[in-house]
């Protein structure tokens, strides 16, 4: 029989906790993951998933896209999507390229004409395009009004009757948007640069053009390219230009497949045709993503 002192020794067994494990994490840090993981999860697939998802499923039916392509207005708005990709993407990169050296200089007066130059992209975009369409308006736009009182031209451009002038002002506007933006880009790209390179160049006596060409370029190029790759991915989506400053005229002639779907999806009533019309992009869209997640894995736009 066992004494007082061996019964008042017993030690209770041991109670085991259970410990949750996820990722590497117990307890209350795997709780704390989880209640900070699940909205996210949740946001992700309401507003992302979902829509992405049941857009796939509108326009799932070849016989729409049998439809689209037998319609002369998306072979056009086609033509149109092409031409403001590679005359719009191109041209406000180069702007932004040769302007990012311009406001390299160290001077007061070119720091204040930055931020000047900065307000285009950092003022809303419809407020902003919706005045350029009133500017170009023939009979009371500002830009007439000018024209008449410095010139005395009393009948001004239709700027928005006429297909490729009124395309050509749509891809100005683009332009103008947005080459602060990537201005400012390539600025911080250009001063990444290390200085020893740029001394050793100029005792090389690379200095102006030839240190741009065969310095200053190549040191950019990872950079430029993935700029390049952006901008042509967020154009290929954009409704704003063309939708507020031409609103796709005159004659529907100016659309891009952004605009022409929304026509498509809610003008014409048919929500399929106007998914079809959107999704056709995708043969372009998808190579392009997909070479610049590479080029950001590969490189990481390092200089």
């Amino acid at each position: 029989m066992a004494g007082p002192s061996a019964m008042g020794l017993q030690r209770a067994a041991p109670v085991r906790r259970v410990r949750f494990r996820w990722a590497g994490l117990q307890g209350s840090d795997s709780a704390w993951a989880v209640a900070f993981l699940v909205p996210y999860a949740a946001v992700f697939l309401l507003f992302v998933l979902y829509p992405v998802g049941y857009g796939l499923w509108l326009g799932h039916n070849p016989a729409l896209y049998g439809e689209l392509f037998s319609d002369p207005i998306y072979l056009r708005t086609l033509v149109n999507t092409v031409l403001f990709l590679a005359i719009g993407v191109n041209l406000h990169l180069f702007l932004a390229l040769m302007l990012s050296g311009y406001f390299m200089q160290r001077s007061r007066w070119i720091k204040a004409l930055l931020l000047v130059f900065i307000l285009p992209w950092a003022a809303p975009a419809i407020p902003t395009f919706i005045s350029v369409h009133w500017m170009l308006d023939g009979q009371w736009g500002l830009l007439n009004n000018l024209l008449y009182f410095a010139f005395g031209i009393d009948n001004g451009p239709s700027w928005l009757t006429h297909r490729w002038l009124t395309f050509g002002t749509v891809i100005t506007s683009y332009v103008w948007k947005w080459t602060p933006f990537w201005t400012v880009i390539l600025m911080a790209g250009r001063t990444a640069i290390p200085n020893d390179v740029i001394e050793a160049a100029a005792v090389d006596g690379a200095v102006g053009l030839r240190r741009f060409v065969h310095v200053t370029f190549p040191l950019l190029a990872n950079l430029y390219l993935v700029c390049t790759l952006l901008s042509t991915i967020w154009t290929l989506g954009d409704f704003n230009t063309v939708y507020f400053v031409s609103g796709g005229g005159p004659a529907l002639s100016t659309h891009v497949l952004a605009t022409l779907g929304i026509r498509n999806a809610f003008q014409l009533a048919t929500p399929q045709l106007g998914m079809a019309t959107v999704m056709s992009a995708l043969p372009l869209l998808i190579p392009l993503v997909i070479v610049l997640m590479r080029k950001l894995s590969r490189s990481q736009v390092q200089l």
